[in-house]
């Protein structure tokens, strides 16, 4: 297989956007990656802060009055899972896009491959976090982060705690148009009144912190320090180019946010509107 850094790939340091146009920049990364040879990887926040419901996640799970209250905005990812508040301060996420023939096709092996450089960035932060060790069952199967620990792609600390060890970031890919697309959510702190508040559900704040750790409860480093060290293991990984979204890609994703990932329609039900309906 070709190196990865044989390959045109650019590093977006992105500024904070609402979640639908956030998520609508990762199917404009891919068409991108097959129409112009160009790959991405990006670290980004989310403003105001999202919840991100997985694909298939029942829309009645979310406590929307809550949501609505503490101007936390709703949308649904194309990967599956359960949802993920994205706190504007408390989560910092990535994004890896690559044509797929260029990755392995196995999903495990790809999960390895693409997780590497999240694993250096926690090596850099002094964080010692790895792949679960050993899994642990689900609390509360709506939230992602309360789900059952999967070896395969959730990254845990402290690293050798095995089935004690606690959740810090959850991966997930999926595949659209002949490319891979890996995004992540990494926990920098903890705002457990919210996370366990956007689920329509009776679940303590406790049930959070004693399954999830952050990056500044282990290390007591900066956001920004955070996300340096997160997007300079990025680039290093692939040997990125600093760079910025296109004029085009912006519109592009921000007609796409809203027919489909800002949309009533695709959030609650998975339904795509036509570009000719908007």
């Amino acid at each position: 297989m070709t190196a990865l850094s044989d390959r045109d790939w650019r590093l977006i340091r992105d500024e904070p956007r609402d979640g639908a146009t956030q998520m609508a920049l990762e199917e404009i990364a891919a068409r991108t990656a097959l129409e112009d040879d160009v790959r991405t990887v990006r670290t980004y926040s989310w403003e105001p802060s999202t919840l991100s419901l997985g694909y298939r996640q029942d829309a009645d799970t979310v406590d929307w009055e809550f949501c609505e209250r503490e101007g936390i905005d709703v949308t649904r990812r194309q990967t599956g899972g359960g949802g993920i508040y994205h706190d504007r301060h408390a989560d910092i996420s990535y994004t890896i896009v690559a044509p797929a023939d260029e990755v392995p096709g196995n999903l495990m092996d790809c999960y390895e491959l693409f997780c590497e450089p999240v694993l250096e960035a926690f090596d850099r932060m002094g964080v010692g976090a790895a792949f679960a060790s050993a899994e642990q069952d689900a609390i509360y199967q709506p939230s992602c982060y309360l789900r059952d620990i999967n070896p395969a792609h959730d990254i845990v600390a402290p690293a050798d705690a095995s089935a004690q060890a606690e959740k810090i970031s959850g991966n997930a890919q999926y595949r659209q148009r002949d490319v891979v697309i890996q995004h992540g959510s990494i926990s920098y702190a903890l705002e457990p009144r919210k996370h366990v508040g956007v689920f329509e559900a009776d679940l303590a704040e406790s049930t959070f912190t004693d399954r999830v750790t952050s990056i500044r409860d282990e290390r007591g480093i900066g956001r920004e320090e955070a996300v340096d060290a997160i997007a300079g293991a990025l680039g290093d990984w692939c040997d990125a180019a600093e760079s910025t979204w296109r004029d085009g890609e912006l519109e592009a994703a921000r007609d796409l946010a809203d027919r489909k990932f800002g949309s009533d329609a695709w959030v609650r039900n998975r339904e795509v509107l036509e570009a000719d309906n908007q």
